[in-house]
């Protein structure tokens, strides 16, 4: 019988070492994914949690006694703090000139009166609210009057304001169409077309003059019992939500909204290449916001293009199922 010959540390758990390198390689090039069946925009908006992978093959390769795999995590770790590791401190800065808030109050929020209270208390300039629907809105509208003399509502979307508003117009970010869910219906009447407006645009008059402010809630991400992520309402408006951007004449600019995806979403390159996320240069964290019960993406963001975001937070949570997001800006 011929004895066995150890195997040495290098030639030792080749699975973790490959799987090492795959996850490093997966975060890395991870905008080059396919989009099929929406798999790529998925991997995006999940990216961050790529890391949880590396404690265990961390603690596979320890078993293992394996060098091989451990010099292979190196590749994911560089990666990974390379993407993440600046949300890891606190990049808020004191000071600043507006504070915006906004926040998804959930079409099904059975406690909107208690979500407007709460909302009122925020100390928000300007409050932008998602998904208004028509019972609720007179429960908004009452309960925020005194704090805020000025609002605006278009459709379900709508912005609460201390300063004066004008030139308020919808922003088109629906598709003619209801993607694959749709069904053949009569043409809409005025007000069921108005009832869809998902976003709108207006000017707030500051101290410091014009500021034009965006707010919007781009279609759901849904999952399709065939056709595995369907991104392509969410993708139409992100696309244009850009276009308008990049049409705006005013140089200063806020987006406040609900997108249905984070920034590494590649469908948001032609947003966030005009404007920058508040929370990634004055948050502290990652700033997730949804679901509220157990959050594992920010898909409710705060966008800024000529203003700077001196310090951006999530606030405490209401009867909604997404967080409320704050930032505080200034010229």
């Amino acid at each position: 019988m011929i004895p066995r010959i150890p195997l040495g540390p290098w030639k030792r758990g080749p699975v973790f070492a490959a799987l090492a390198l795959l996850l490093g390689l997966l975060m890395l090039l991870h905008a080059h994914i396919p989009n099929v069946g929406g798999v790529g925009s998925l991997l995006d908006n999940l990216l961050p949690w790529c890391g949880v992978f590396v404690p265990v093959l961390l603690a596979g390769a320890l078993w293992r006694r394996s060098a091989s795999a451990v010099v292979a995590l190196v590749l994911p770790v560089t990666v990974w703090l390379s993407l993440f590791g600046g949300l890891l401190t606190d990049r808020s800065h004191p000071g600043g000139d507006l504070t915006v808030v906004s926040h998804n109050v959930g079409a099904g929020n059975t406690d909107p009166t208690g979500t407007a209270r709460q909302l009122a208390v925020s100390g928000a300039d300007l409050l932008a609210l998602e998904e208004l629907t028509d019972q609720a809105r007179g429960t908004y509208e009452k309960g925020l009057a005194k704090a805020y003399p000025y609002h605006v509502v278009r459709g379900t979307v709508g912005l609460w304001s201390r300063l004066p508003l004008s030139d308020t117009r919808p922003v088109n970010v629906v598709r003619g169409d209801a993607g694959p869910l749709a069904k053949t219906k009569p043409a809409q009447s005025k007000a069921e077309a108005a009832a869809e407006v998902r976003a709108l645009r207006t000017t707030v008059a500051t101290a410091r003059g014009p500021l034009a402010v965006y707010v919007a809630h781009l279609g759901s991400v849904r999952v399709m019992p065939r056709g595995g992520f369907w991104t392509v309402s969410r993708d139409f408006g992100a696309d244009a939500l850009a276009k308008a951007v990049a049409a705006e004449p005013d140089k200063r600019v806020v987006l406040l909204g609900d997108l249905n995806g984070t920034t590494d979403d590649r469908a948001f390159h032609a947003l966030t290449s005009r404007l920058g996320s508040a929370q990634e240069t004055a948050g502290n964290g990652f700033g997730f916001t949804w679901p509220a019960s157990f959050p594992i993406a920010r898909i409710d963001q705060i966008l800024v293009r000529g203003v700077r975001a001196r310090s951006s937070w999530v606030l405490p949570g209401t009867g909604s199922d997404h967080l409320p997001v704050a930032a505080r800006i200034s010229w």
